[in-house]
């Protein structure tokens, strides 16, 4: 299973940016899909995850301003981000997994696959 994610850039506080990741896999749709991040000197910490189902999960500080998706016939996760600010700064990373329940989508070492990230970076 290959992840390549892309879409990162350089974006002023208030704009936005959509991030995606290709798979390569022949069962995208059994794949639990999440976008990670981690900002210099920081651990990675869960932004959003997208379930078998399509339901979403958010972490709190992008609730309301995220938005992820899933094209089952593109096996392409996309992440809308939509304000954002200068803590939206870091690396971006996409995940998967099909063996995941609901309660370990939050969970980093939970995933088998991730990408290589894209970088986001938001001026003030």
């Amino acid at each position: 299973v290959q992840l390549q994610a892309s879409g990162g850039g350089l974006v002023q506080a208030g704009g936005s940016l959509r991030l995606s990741c290709a798979v390569s896999v022949d069962s995208f749709r059994s794949y639990v899909m999440s976008w990670f991040r981690q900002a210099p000197g920081k651990e990675r910490e869960v932004v959003s995850a997208i379930g078998r189902d399509n339901r979403p999960l958010y972490a709190e500080s992008v609730k309301g301003r995220f938005t992820i998706s899933r094209d089952n016939a593109k096996n392409t996760v996309y992440l809308q981000m939509d304000s954002l600010k200068p803590e939206d700064t870091a690396v971006y990373y996409c995940a998967a997994d099909r063996s995941l329940i609901r309660s370990d989508y939050f969970r980093p070492y939970s995933y088998d696959y991730w990408g290589q990230g894209t970088l986001v970076t938001v001026s003030s």
